[in-house]
């Protein structure tokens, strides 16, 4: 079976990407490593344009679309750093973004969408379904659909971010992204597999929304109605239908995650790394600090995917 992409087309979504979005840095904590028992390489995604790497993605599939396609603008539907990415992306080219946002989204997420010209609609995630929204403003608009993980293009843009970390660190026993949909970590997991094809490749999901845990002990894909977790990127209910053989092939394992978890990890990279991570990006800091990856794992690199937290609920931590 084919899978939906390849080491090429991350390659030359890292080529296509190069206005937009940046290269984010490497850190490295003594104290972290001392505590998690290995080596750690953070790709802090967190200090990335949009404050996560979903702009990889958005840009990546909205830098492709020819000029009468973004004359009819983009519509995506998210809980926030998506949002943002294609807000970025569409005011970038001129075209107009049209974003499904869920009514409880993080606030600073919504408004840091519009703020970059989008157009919000927002919906209930317990009765509406965002999917049947987008497509009915895509019904009337003609517009180009920017789906936030299961395209060809996110998934290769999303990769872009191992690509960088690999380049830049060389050979890892491990890399380890969060996971929501998939489409980070099957793009990271494509590249890092190529580049290096006996890294171990590991998610991070949390317990509450661990649809990829049990669809990968399924071997199909398993539907969580309604996922409960502080981690609001993380809550898609099922994984995707191009990123699930992906994972299938390229993945050892989900590690699962609690809420105090991620918490304690949010405050960890606060305080001693003084770096601001959201929950969902805070996932994969978790897993490896929680000492859930097998213990002979020496290096590993983790992909810190965002830093969009409200402070209402920072405090809370």
């Amino acid at each position: 079976m084919d899978l939906a992409i390849n080491a090429d087309d991350v390659r030359r979504a890292a080529e296509r990407i190069r206005p937009l979005a940046q290269k984010t840095p490497v850190f490295t904590s003594a104290g972290f490593d001392r505590e998690a028992g290995t080596r750690v390489f953070f790709k802090c995604e967190n200090l990335q344009r949009g404050g996560a790497f979903k702009i990889r993605g958005a840009s990546n599939l909205i830098l492709s679309l020819p000029a009468a396609a973004l004359a009819r603008g983009v519509v995506a539907y998210s809980s926030g750093n998506h949002a943002q990415a294609t807000a970025i992306a569409a005011k970038y080219v001129g075209a107009q973004a049209t974003i499904v946002m869920p009514e409880d989204a993080p606030r600073s997420k919504m408004e840091a969408s519009r703020a970059r010209g989008a157009k919000i609609v927002t919906y209930n995630r317990f009765t509406e379904s965002r999917e049947a929204l987008a497509a009915g403003i895509l019904k009337e608009s003609g517009a180009t659909l920017v789906p936030p993980f299961d395209h060809p293009m996110i998934m290769a843009g999303q990769g872009t971010a191992a690509l960088e970390l690999l380049e830049e660190v060389g050979p890892l026993d491990a890399l380890i992204t969060p996971v929501g949909g998939g489409g980070l970590l099957s793009g990271c997991a494509t590249i890092a597999k190529a580049i290096h094809p006996a890294i171990r490749m590991f998610g991070a999901e949390p317990e509450g929304a661990n649809d990829t845990f049990l669809s990968l002990a399924a071997g199909e894909r398993v539907l969580i109605p309604h996922p409960d977790t502080i981690a609001d990127g993380l809550r898609s209910p099922k994984p995707g239908e191009l990123t699930f053989p992906v994972l299938q092939r390229l993945l050892e394992r989900v590690l699962l995650v609690s809420d105090n978890e991620m918490r304690a990890a949010v405050k960890f990279m606060l305080l001693r790394l003084k770096i601001l991570v959201e929950p969902s990006g805070a996932s994969s800091v978790a897993a490896v600090l929680f000492r859930k990856l097998p213990p002979e794992i020496r290096s590993v690199g983790v992909v810190i995917s965002g830093g969009n937290v409200d402070f209402e609920e920072l405090v809370k931590y």
